[in-house]
């Protein structure tokens, strides 16, 4: 478990550097602030929609070759990302570097399947938990210093990330060990590598069911935020590089503190069911708050108290790694994560018009939070689906009063 953490650190801190550097880059080549949300859209949807394509190829080749080959394999596509986009000279040149960073971003399904190889199924909430610390941690370390970076230079957090993320492959072949034995690999389903397709085999898993339309509700709504959190934080309070990064530096703290700490001792409590349960209320009290906030000091209460919030993808994370087969892992994260990645590809798509459109609000003003609003109508509908089909289990294992007794 240690090795695959450093991993995923290092993985996420090299991203982490250029969230807040990004999108005044891409300013660097638009003439207004309208301009530069949508070319910023275009930029995040080209890195989304390689993801989706590239998770399901990527966890079904580990199913078969196993998850170390692959991993390092990932590792390489971001440093072509970063280098390139520090050398970059024109528009065109961010957008035909971001695909090759997006398509080996995501072995981050691989690296959950790694730590599902090596869990059984009671420990594995808590350890995605602490693998989301990793993420977390990442992006508490990453935007602070690409902050401060860019403020010297705007290109440096490239050069540095790019840095990173060649220290990664080079870091896991003389350390990371293979999780998975040569008698639980099994042939590469080409089914599987379809994205579609392999998100029809993550609704017949069993137990799973509405599991995917929470995910695929509450996933645009996250990656709404990471798409407009910059610019938001921009065009309301005025932020730039350094706040931009101090406040992604609160998240990160936040999510390490309770990912990598508290979720341990929360589960002892509430089982994952509940857990997902409280977290998609918080977010979607939290994304509210966020959209209202008409002082810089307000995004930071609301990130503490949205504590629950940072439990939800561990929890039903674990519960649809429970509901595969163990030589299924790599698969079955696999088209997680492509769903995940498609709402990345949607995420855009719906965030920048609505930020596009209020772009011309005065400092301060609620309606800047539109995207956020937004994120909260979709937090809204998934926790009720989730919570509907919690019940559903319930009923159909006869724990419901009243309910037929389990054949079980």
């Amino acid at each position: 478990m240690p090795f695959i953490m450093i991993t995923v650190l290092i993985d996420m801190l090299s991203v982490g550097l250029i969230i807040p550097v990004l999108p005044t880059l891409v300013g660097r080549f638009t003439s207004s602030p309208a301009e530069q949300v949508a070319r910023y859209g275009v930029i995040a949807f080209t890195y989304g929609f390689a993801q989706f394509i590239a998770a399901p190829v990527l966890g079904a080749l580990s199913d078969r070759y196993g998850r170390r080959p692959v991993l390092l394999l990932g590792f390489c596509g971001p440093a072509i990302n970063f280098f390139v986009t520090a050398m970059a000279s024109a528009l065109w040149m961010l957008l035909a570097s971001r695909p090759v960073g997006g398509a080996m971003q995501a072995n981050a399904a691989v690296a959950n399947a790694y730590v599902a190889d090596i869990s059984s199924p009671d420990e594995r909430a808590k350890r995605f938990g602490m693998l989301g610390a990793m993420f977390g941690m990442g992006f508490m370390l990453g935007p602070v210093l690409g902050g401060v970076l860019g403020a010297i230079d705007l290109q440096l957090p490239f050069y540095v990330a790019g840095t990173l993320a060649l220290a990664n492959p080079a870091y896991g072949y003389f350390v990371l060990p293979e999780s998975l034995p040569a008698e639980r690999r099994r042939a590469v389903q080409w089914q599987a590598l379809n994205p579609v397709s392999a998100l029809r085999g993550l609704v017949k898993l069993k137990g799973v069911g509405l599991l995917v339309a929470v995910i695929a509700l509450a996933g645009p709504a996250q990656f709404v935020l990471y798409t407009v959190w910059v610019l938001h934080g921009s065009l309301k309070f005025g932020w730039g590089p350094s706040e931009s990064g101090w406040s992604l530096f609160v998240i990160g703290v936040m999510s390490v503190l309770v990912q990598g700490f508290l979720l341990g001792k929360l589960l002892k409590v509430f089982p994952p069911q509940k857990l997902a349960l409280f977290g998609l209320l918080s977010s979607t009290i939290a994304f509210v708050a966020w959209g209202a906030a008409s002082e810089s000091w307000m995004v930071y209460v609301v990130i503490v108290a949205n504590l629950f919030g940072f439990t939800t993808q561990s929890s039903i994370q674990s519960l649809v790694s429970r509901a595969a087969d163990p030589t299924q892992q790599g698969e079955a994260m696999g088209a997680v994560s492509s769903l995940n990645s498609l709402m990345a590809v949607l995420a855009p798509m719906m965030a920048t018009p609505l930020l596009g459109a209020v772009s011309h609000y005065p400092r301060g003003d609620w309606h800047i939070g539109a995207p956020l609003y937004f994120c909260a109508a979709l937090q809204a509908l998934s926790l009720l689906l989730a919570w509907q089909h919690f019940r559903a289990v319930r009923r159909a294992e006869g724990e419901l009063p009243g309910a037929p007794a389990s054949s079980s």
